[in-house]
Parts: C-alpha cells; sequence; structure tokens
C-alpha cells in the first residue's frame, strides 16, 4: 500500500478489524520510510454477473428467476425447497467462479437440468421441456428414450 505522504511502496499492518457493519476492514498501517500512520479500508469487489439471452440481450444474474423455475418444475414432487435452494447455491456458486462474467442462459439451463435429473426425473422433464421448447411428441420422446437407456 502506498504511503500517502512520502509514495513509498510498502507499509506495515499494525492494527485490524471489521467496521460496524461488517461489510469492510479497517486497517490502521504505518510507513516503512517516514513512520507515518494512514488508514485504509478494505472492501470485496463484486462484479455482477450477466446473462446473457437466446435474443442477445442481457440481464444481471437473478437466482431468484432460477428458483422460480426450479419451483415451477418441482410443483406437485417430492422436492424439498432446501433442496432446490442448495442447487441454486451450486449453480451461482459455479458461475461466480468461472472466469467469464457473461453467461449464457443456455448454460444456466443446462447446470439446472443436470442437477434436476439427480434429484428428481420427472420434474427434470418439466424443466427441460419449457427450456428446450420441444417442438412436437417425437422430440419430446427423444429426451425420454435418453432417460430410459441411461437408466440401463
Amino acid at each position: 500500500m502506498k504511503c500517502p505522504y512520502c509514495s513509498y511502496p510498502e507499509s506495515k499492518v499494525i492494527d485490524s478489524r471489521p467496521t460496524d457493519e461488517g461489510e469492510r476492514i479497517r486497517r490502521r498501517r504505518e510507513c516503512l520510510q517516514c513512520g507515518k500512520r494512514f488508514t485504509t479500508y478494505e472492501i470485496i469487489e463484486t462484479v455482477p454477473l450477466m446473462v446473457v439471452k437466446k435474443d442477445k440481450s442481457r440481464e444481471a444474474f437473478d437466482r431468484n428467476k432460477l428458483l422460480g423455475g426450479l419451483l415451477r418444475a418441482c410443483e406437485k414432487r417430492p422436492v424439498s425447497l432446501e433442496q432446490l435452494e442448495e442447487i441454486v447455491n451450486e449453480i451461482e456458486n459455479k458461475l461466480q467462479n468461472s472466469l467469464d462474467r457473461e453467461i449464457p442462459s443456455s448454460l444456466i439451463g443446462t447446470y439446472a437440468m443436470e442437477k434436476l435429473k439427480e434429484v428428481d426425473e420427472v420434474a427434470y422433464v418439466r424443466f427441460a421441456s419449457v427450456y428446450r421448447q420441444f417442438r412436437d411428441i417425437n422430440s419430446f420422446m427423444e429426451e425420454l428414450s435418453k432417460i430410459m437407456e441411461s437408466k440401463k
């Protein structure tokens, strides 16, 4: 950390504590050259995830929107809200840990389908039918055939 008095690039931390809100860390520092003390604040930098939709428009990632889609797919199914929240958390963490800040909506849908397939196959098929926009009964049957093949 550069000293605000002499511009020397190195300092040592004397004291470190969270602020009242707990969202920042206050650090007291001492310059290693001139010995003067100064205060710095450290905050977490948040860069929003942007979802690129099929029509190329962009919107901020909304975990509630994803949870809503999963809830609709799991309606009247033996899947708990806690399970769905865990799925959303896993997907959000995966997206946050990726280097991309712009994520195609198709990738989010794919992640959701993979997780639903592990939890409830009926919910998976419901979600896939909306997400993949099945045009006719044949495309729907192809997806069901894939599930049946994976069970063998």
